[in-house]
Order: structure tokens, then sequence, then C-alpha cells
């Protein structure tokens, strides 16, 4: 099959779509299927270079402060739209999935949508007034979700939640694999990744620590790690706490300040963004994975964490959170200050034996259901059935 990927940006800092549409396009690309992406990125993007296949940048103007439209966008794939047999669109609430839909539907190219967990119930509770503006935009946005194939999402729960949010529209919901593949694991990648997480954390100058890598942003409970660390660290020997991450909304200023506050700021470690080997050596050296996240649709550092062999402490807001408990892989609880407070202390009071349950029970975790080629496997299951619907141009 030839797939379009149908995105609003391609920039690796944006989190998990990204990490996760490269993973699966890297396995599919294996079983013989062709993809190219059209984004609103602007053409001159610098991480558009390590894209492994072609991306049509069209850019983007601003019309209002949080809606962008690209004429060369739409018009990019009603050009080109005859050379695929089905798109896929990522994600929701930007002109790349209404843009993307009103094009697609208008050249007969069939195709499916990932919500990417942009319908959960937690962003009307946090941002009430942005939610009701949603609801007024769903008039369009609903339209790219009924027109859709099947509209993906990476887990039972994050189906289950998306039901009640918006008004209207009923769409076909698939619930498939989701994941990403694993990092090198032959003896040389391994030395070069623990070489290069050293360089890249030098303060750490090998002691133990706690990992969270991901965004640094409200949403992801990254306050409450804060004041749960400084309330455990006094028993916790000479534990550190990593939290690497691009920081797009200004949060560490005020976590550095919490930090301090609690008497912590020495022990936390702030490298900013990690990729490539010194993110393979981070996860690998990490005693576990934390993230008590207020709302994660799937949570691709979680899958990313067990693939490595390391245990993961997330919060139940976390939607793979049953999958990890059931397989004995980590540890969950509330999304509060009390439920990361005893997350933090429940780990680090196992025994060694109970402790090494766990990251014994990470991998296969991860193998059995989160790993790139099944999730892969999936895609191109739907995929194959959408392409069969192809009807033509309007």
């Amino acid at each position: 099959m030839r797939i379009l990927r149908v995105i609003a940006g391609m920039n690796p800092e944006s989190g998990g779509p990204v990490a996760g549409l490269l993973s699966s396009t890297a396995e599919l690309a294996q079983r013989g299927h062709e993809t190219e992406a059209v984004t609103l990125d602007p053409p001159d993007a610098p991480f558009l270079a390590a894209c492994p296949f072609p991306v049509a940048a069209c850019g983007a103007r601003k019309v209002l402060p949080k809606l962008t439209y690209s004429a060369a966008f739409l018009e990019w794939i009603r050009q080109n739209a005859h050379r695929f047999d089905v798109a896929v669109i990522h994600g929701l609430w930007n002109f790349a999935s209404v843009g993307g839909w009103r094009a697609l539907t208008q050249a007969g190219l069939p195709y499916v949508l990932f919500s990417h967990g942009m319908m959960d119930p937690w962003f009307r509770q946090a941002y009430p007034a942005k939610h009701w503006a949603k609801q007024a935009f769903w008039l369009l946005q609903g339209r790219a979700l009924r027109d859709a194939h099947r509209v993906l999402f990476t887990s039972e729960e994050e189906r289950r939640l998306s039901e009640p949010v918006f008004f209207g529209y009923r769409f076909r919901g698939q619930v498939i694999a989701y994941g990403v593949a694993p990092s090198a694991d032959d003896p040389a990648s391994l030395e070069r990744s623990r070489v290069a997480a050293a360089a890249a954390v030098p303060g750490l100058a090998g002691r133990p620590y706690l990992l969270y890598l991901s965004r640094i942003h409200e949403k992801k409970g990254c306050d409450l790690l804060i004041d749960a660390f400084g309330k455990v660290a006094v028993t916790a020997g000479d534990l550190q706490l990593v939290m690497a991450g691009p920081d797009h909304t200004g949060l560490v200023p005020q976590l550095r300040a919490r930090a301090e506050k609690a008497g912590v700021a020495g022990r936390i470690h702030w490298p900013g963004m990690l990729t490539g080997d010194a993110k393979a050596g981070a996860l690998r050296s990490a005693r576990a994975f934390v993230l008590p996240s207020h709302q994660e649709n799937f949570g691709i550092a979680v899958a990313e964490a067990l693939a490595a062999g390391t245990p993961v402490l997330i919060s139940d807001k976390v939607n793979i959170w049953r999958e990890v408990e059931a397989a004995g892989a980590g540890l969950v609880a509330p999304d509060t200050l009390e439920g990361t407070e005893q997350l933090l202390a429940r780990f680090l009071s196992l025994d060694p034996s109970a402790s090494a349950a766990l990251q014994a029970a990470a991998r296969p975790c991860y193998d059995g259901n989160f790993s790139v080629g099944r999730a892969a496997e999936d895609l191109e299951r739907v995929l194959t059935e959408a392409a069969a619907t192809q009807s033509g141009p309007e």
C-alpha cells in the first residue's frame, strides 16, 4: 500500500504521536508499504531532514491566536491523493485534521483517524472554557471522525473515556495495538548508550535515580513528582531524580522553585530532551521510570521504559495502567500528591526479590502488549480494509 500520513507537525519534541508514527512506518516499510507525510511544518524546519520518508511541509499562517490555515496544504492533498491507497489523520483540534478531512473526502481517499487522547474528559475539567470552544468547533471536527473508516484508539480505556465528551456525530471506533520499537541491545549499542547517558546527565556520577522522561507540562503531574520526591528523599539514601524532557510552557523555573522549597534541588537533574543513545541509556540505567500524569491516552515513554527492561511507576490516568498492573511490571496509584508519594514509597520499600520481579516483568509486558510488530500488524489490517473502500474524487 501507499500510505499518506496527515499530521500537524513532525517535530519529535511534540511527543508520542510522532514517535509512534515513526516506529509504525518503519515496521510497515519492512512489510512492503510506502509512506509519505503532509504537514503544516515550515518547509525549512530543521527536524525534517531526519525523517526517513518524504514529507511535504506546506507551512501555515495564523488566522487567530489558536487557529492556522494553509491553502498549500489543501492543494497538496488534492493534487497528490491519487498516488495513495489510504490515509491516516493524526490528532484533533487543528487545521491538519479538519483540512485533511475535507481534502481527503473531496479526493475520495479513505482514511482512518487517530484521536491520540484528544477527547479525554480531563481537558474538559482542566480547561472548561476551552472545552466549550471545542464543542463549537466540533461542528467541523466531528465530521472528520464521522467520515473516517475507523477512529482508532490505543487502549480500551481511551475509547471508553472518549464516548461521552462531545455531542453529536457518531463514529466507528476501534481499539488497535500501539507501540514503539525497542532500542538496539547488542553489546556495542549498550555500551554506547551507557556512555551517552552519563555524558547527558553528568551530575549523576553513577548514583541511583528515578527517571521522568516526557514533556515538562502541567498535565504530566511534574509538580506532584517534585513534591513527592521531596517527601521520600529523606529516607531514600542517595537516590536522585532525573526530569528529562522539553519545556514549551516555561514550567521548569516553577518546578525548580518547588524543589528548592522541598530541600531536594541538588538531587534533581534537568538535562532537557534526551534522544538516541542518551535516551536509551537513561531508560536502561534507571531504577524505575516515573509518570504521575493526569492524562495520558497511551504513554509512548512508558512502553519505551518497559522495552528497556525498566519497571514503571505510573498514575491510573495513564490509559495502559491496567496492562502494566496485570503484568506485574510496575506500580500504579492515583494522580494526587498522596498517591504519588505512596507510589514512590511503595517502590522504595520493596525487598530485593520483589524489586527484581518488577524488573523481570517489564520486557515481557512490552512484548505482549506494546511491541511495534503487533502495532504495525493491527494498523496494516485496518488500513487494508479502508483502502478497499476507495471511491475516487467527489
